[in-house]
């Protein structure tokens, strides 16, 4: 299936969901054992790619029990969609070799970088909005849709600094690669929080700047505070429960853009599986809130 063409960004993806607009959890390893025997009581969940790169073995036999009771998205950490130099081609087919095996209902990556000269840097790291880096990830994003055969979803980053050289917002640096490339979006509230905070934006005003139908997906995590004042920085380690402000956030955009899937990220602190479920559960009722002013529970 070829991926989808560039189109009027008002428009684009704005596909029905392969889910319905219902919370979701990541995937992680002290809980696989719960959702491989479909006990967990959850409706969707989602890995990070790169855990199950590896073709065979108890990881990827346990993965397969998983995929029998609950839809899976993919989420990537490590493909670089903002590398000058190119793709990584191994690690490209990789992902589609796992895509092909397990046939997520999303698949998603970050704006951002990880690879430079051919060395991988532990973090997903910011780019400037500049015109060549827009040239930059176009490029990357039509070649991974053209290798998996399918849309992805591009999700917006944290930031703890700005570039002088950006030229766009981020909004519209990421409404402009919706326009060119097709691809969908992942908005990550928690990451507007962080960002908004950290560098002085005004978040609701973020939000009135993205393409709402382009959102096929939200993210929700927690993040940690050091400092105070102007030492203060919020820091997005996925280590925590959501704080107020976020689920405030999340509900304005639920109100703006309507019911979307919605996946708790936990992957420092790890906690008990009913734990993780129960910050699903807030996330849910909110969801069914806005589904009844609506009249709908699933994507537009």
């Amino acid at each position: 299936m070829p991926p989808p063409s560039p189109q009027d960004p008002s428009t684009s993806s704005t596909r029905p969901s392969p889910i319905p607009a219902a919370a979701g959890v990541g995937l992680r390893h002290p809980h696989i054992a719960a959702f491989a025997d479909g006990v967990a009581e959850a409706t969707w969940v989602e890995i990070h790619s790169e855990n199950f790169f590896a073709p065979g073995g108890p990881r990827m036999a346990q993965l397969d029990r998983v995929r029998k009771n609950y839809p899976i998205s993919c989420h990537g950490v490590g493909l670089s969609l903002g590398t000058a130099e190119g793709l990584d081609q191994d690690h490209l087919r990789t992902l589609c070799r796992l895509v092909d095996r397990i046939d997520p209902i999303l698949v998603s990556e970050h704006l951002s970088f990880s690879v430079v000269d051919n060395i991988y840097v532990n973090d997903l790291l910011p780019l400037p909005y500049t015109e060549e880096a827009l040239e930059v990830v176009t490029r990357n994003i039509d070649q991974t849709q053209e290798a998996l055969g399918r849309q992805i979803l591009l999700e917006n980053p944290s930031s703890y600094l700005t570039f002088t050289d950006s030229t766009f917002t981020e909004c519209a640096f990421l409404s402009a690669l919706v326009e060119r490339t097709g691809c969908g979006l992942l908005l990550d509230v928690n990451n507007i929080y962080v960002s908004a905070q950290n560098n002085g934006i005004d978040a609701v005003a973020y939000l009135d700047g993205i393409p709402g139908n382009a959102v096929q997906e939200i993210h929700l995590a927690g993040h940690t505070v050091n400092g105070a004042d102007d030492d203060r920085l919020l820091i997005d380690t996925h280590g925590d429960v959501i704080a107020d402000p976020v689920w405030t956030l999340y509900e304005k955009t639920l109100n703006k853009i309507g019911p979307r899937p919605t996946l708790i990220e936990w992957d420092t602190n790890i906690p008990e599986l009913n734990k993780l479920l129960a910050e699903a559960g807030k996330a849910q009722s909110r969801l069914d809130a806005i589904s009844d002013n609506k009249g709908s529970t699933r994507v537009a």
